[in-house]
């Protein structure tokens, strides 16, 4: 299996300095059949008049990984690969490994999200719609996106995200981090915090005086002056972005995970892994009603919108105490939904296509449960 990162440009860490500057695509081996691509493209990325040349420079890295991971297996090299999942609808790479299967794997609302990334979203539909066509497979990852290409006329199968719950099963003898002075119980949100986070909810549950921790980075473009006053309260600590296997101690210290996403196109067509997660840890969820919250249907996630139920809510859940019982039903729920029981179903819907070279399962099925 060869997993294919995003691509990136040698301009690309100005604006993501957590990227380290790239000097050349390289293929390093992950595991005994388990390879890793990280392509460079052109500046510019998927701007409309540089995106075809991407995606060709894409393909042509991958077509050469391909190959030269065949010679390494004493393989033949022309071969072609059983199947080519894609989820870059403006850089697409169908063709690149002569691949018997092609999957489209619609990771979330593209057109929904364009305006975040300076996109036209017209454009972006257009590409998708294309990208969709050309697919044998479609897969999406919520039930919005999933409506939403089925009204465009695929027959896409609903796969959601999920979640890995041994990374999370040690959060009770996790070190307590050193950075975290906050007297609890604690409300906590794990993540980027960005346009995609609606601040009157942070703002309503610093308001109850709780203590509010944010473990992840900030973006300085959202709404700087809020962000300062919010931070600059003494119920309020931001810790900033953490290694991933730092995330077990910060959870440790939290009692309610936080998903306080705005009411927003791109928030509607996606599934928040951090929901998952956080009932992973243990830890109770509230987040605002998000269609992916709806389709799990658990009465483990509390779900509020406005500011003052979104707070009363994560303040209930505060003074609820403790129960081993409650975070065994959490964790037990999580691995429910966790990336295995994901990935088998994601290999079954491309063996039943391989098969008859159609997907019979119902696009609207609930999955027991990548690349």
């Amino acid at each position: 299996m060869l997993y294919v990162d995003p691509p990136v440009s040698p301009a690309t860490p100005g604006r993501r300095p957590d990227i380290a500057r790239p000097t050349a695509p390289r293929v390093r081996m992950l595991g005994d059949n388990l390879a890793h691509l990280a392509p460079v493209v052109l500046p510019g990325l998927r701007r409309q008049g540089v995106a075809p040349a991407n995606a060709e420079i894409v393909r042509r890295q991958i077509r050469r990984a391909v190959r030269d991971l065949a010679a390494a297996a004493a393989s033949p090299a022309a071969s072609p690969a059983a199947a080519l999942v894609e989820a870059d609808v403006l850089l697409p790479a169908f063709g690149a490994a002569r691949e018997r299967l092609r999957v489209y794997w619609a990771q979330d609302d593209y057109a929904g999200g364009a305006a975040l990334l300076g996109l036209d979203p017209v454009r972006v539909q257009v590409a998708e719609v294309k990208v969709a066509a050309k697919a044998d497979v479609v897969i999406a990852a919520s039930p919005v996106v999933h409506a939403k290409l089925a009204a465009l006329g695929a027959d896409p199968l609903l796969i959601p995200y999920g979640c890995d719950p041994d990374a999370f099963a040690g959060v009770e003898s996790a070190p307590v981090p050193e950075d975290v002075r906050l007297p609890g119980p604690v409300a906590g949100l794990v993540g980027h915090i960005n346009a995609r986070i609606d601040l009157s909810l942070l703002e309503a549950v610093a308001d109850t005086g709780n203590s509010l921790l944010l473990v992840g980075p900030i973006d300085p473009a959202f709404e700087p002056g809020r962000m300062r006053a919010l931070l600059a309260r003494e119920n309020v600590l931001s810790v900033g972005r953490k290694p991933a296997e730092e995330l077990p101690g910060y959870l440790r210290t939290i009692d309610v995970g936080l998903v306080p996403y705005a009411d927003t196109p791109f928030n509607r067509g996606s599934f928040p892994l951090k929901t998952l997660e956080y009932l992973a840890a243990g830890r109770a969820a509230v987040s605002t009603d998000l269609p992916a919250t709806r389709w799990l249907d658990s009465s483990l996630i509390v779900t509020a919108t406005t500011p003052p139920d979104f707070a009363a809510a994560v303040t209930a859940e505060l003074q609820r105490e403790r129960s081993g019982q409650l975070a065994a039903a959490r964790r037990a729920f999580a691995e429910c939904h966790s990336w295995g029981r994901r990935a088998a179903d994601f290999a079954a819907a491309i063996r039943v296509a391989r098969h008859d070279g159609s997907v019979s399962i119902s696009g609207g099925d609930r999955p027991g449960g990548t690349q």
